[in-house]
């Protein structure tokens, strides 16, 4: 119920307020098991891409968006459900383990995911290398790879800034990428970083961004 009144009622007035461009939703497949493999550059990009996509796409998100308390935590976790995010500890030691279980169980319900594959937003626009988790989800799953361009949600959203602007923003989907058959005999780990890497050509193709050839890294803590 929440993600259809948010579907019904929220992301129409968020379309009407940002105009989005979007390009390629026939692309996206309307049922079975599907990864959406986007670039990252914004906090609003998991808002943005759920919210023109043709079905519900979900994302892992930190698991304190969901523990705030009083009126303000309360709103922000009923959004945050109500949009398909799944809440995930990142700061465990086996983060990245666990979010690829989840990743898997989504997967394997026939459910759209969503991942980035730099795995962090890039802090200055230029689009760095996959980490090969999304590979191994696709490579596991059988699930065709959707690849995602995003341009602009910088300027609704940029980083450090924790409230959102009216600005425009362009979304495009791309044709699907299957690798199972194309890789089936290839060892694993040759096959997860070919896969990747052929996963972030299409990202650069939709997307344009300069490359910065090297592994994005997440800031120091503050």
């Amino acid at each position: 119920m929440l993600y259809l009144t948010s579907r019904m009622v929220v992301a129409p007035a968020l379309r009407a307020v940002f105009r989005p461009t979007v390009e390629g939703r026939e692309n996206v497949p309307r049922t079975g098991a599907v990864i959406l493999a986007s670039n990252h550059l914004s906090f609003v990009d998991s808002v943005v891409i759920p919210m023109v996509a043709p079905r519900q796409v979900h994302f892992l998100a930190k698991s304190s968006y969901f523990t705030g308390t009083g009126l303000k935590g309360a709103a922000l976790r009923m959004w945050m459900t109500s949009m398909g995010m799944i809440p995930v500890e990142r700061d465990d030691t086996r983060a990245a383990a666990n979010s690829l279980e989840i990743a898997l169980r989504v997967l394997n319900e026939g459910k759209a995911f969503g991942i980035y594959p730099e795995g962090t937003r890039s802090r200055d626009g230029r689009l760095y290398r996959g980490r090969t988790g999304v590979a191994h989800l696709a490579l596991e799953t059988g699930a065709p790879v959707v690849p995602v361009g995003i341009e602009g949600t910088p300027d609704i959203q940029p980083i450090g800034s924790n409230r959102p602007r009216v600005a425009h923003a362009t979304i495009r989907f791309g044709e699907p990428l299957r690798f199972v058959e194309r890789y089936a005999g290839v060892p694993a780990g040759k096959a997860r970083r070919q896969v990747t890497d052929e996963i972030m050509d299409a990202i650069h193709e939709l997307t344009g961004q300069e490359r910065a050839g090297t592994y994005n890294e997440h800031p120091p803590a503050t």
